[in-house]
Order: structure tokens, then C-alpha cells, then sequence
């Protein structure tokens, strides 16, 4: 049990480290220099630790995977909508 509350800790830790760059992209309506490649290349290993914590049955893997894809997925819809 204790495993998972480290797990999941981490996981809200690393996951809210993209908020801030949602959020100033969204406001400023501006991704000129956030770097496509290096979110899709992200977005291909969150996607792969996705399917490892679905191997594994992972909680926290699985429900921080599934909320940074999500966070990720709207950095990339932002620097394709505001470039």
C-alpha cells in the first residue's frame, strides 16, 4: 500500500509539472518557442508507460500516464493552433 502512495506521489509531482506550460501557452495564445518534436517524442513514452502500467497494473503508472497524455495532447493542439 505504502508502495503506491510513493507511486502515486510521484506521479502527481511529475504530472503537474506540465500545468505551467498549459497554462502560460493557453493565456499568452503563443507556442512560438515550445518544441513540437520534443512533445510528440514525450507523448510516444507516456504512451509507452501507459501500456507498461496496464502490463503491471499499476495505479499510479496508469492514472499519470493517462492525465499527462492528456496535458501533452493539448500542448501539441496548442502549437499546431497558434503557430
Amino acid at each position: 500500500m505504502y508502495l503506491d502512495t510513493i507511486g502515486f506521489i510521484a506521479a502527481i509531482l511529475t504530472t503537474v509539472a506540465f500545468v505551467p506550460q498549459v497554462y502560460k501557452i493557453w493565456k499568452l495564445k503563443s507556442a512560438k518557442d515550445v518544441s513540437l518534436v520534443m512533445y510528440l517524442v514525450m507523448l510516444s513514452g507516456v504512451c509507452l508507460w501507459e501500456v507498461y502500467g496496464l502490463i503491471i497494473k499499476s495505479p499510479p503508472i496508469i492514472v499519470a500516464n493517462i492525465v499527462t497524455a492528456l496535458l501533452l495532447l493539448m500542448v501539441i493542439y496548442f502549437k499546431l493552433k497558434f503557430k
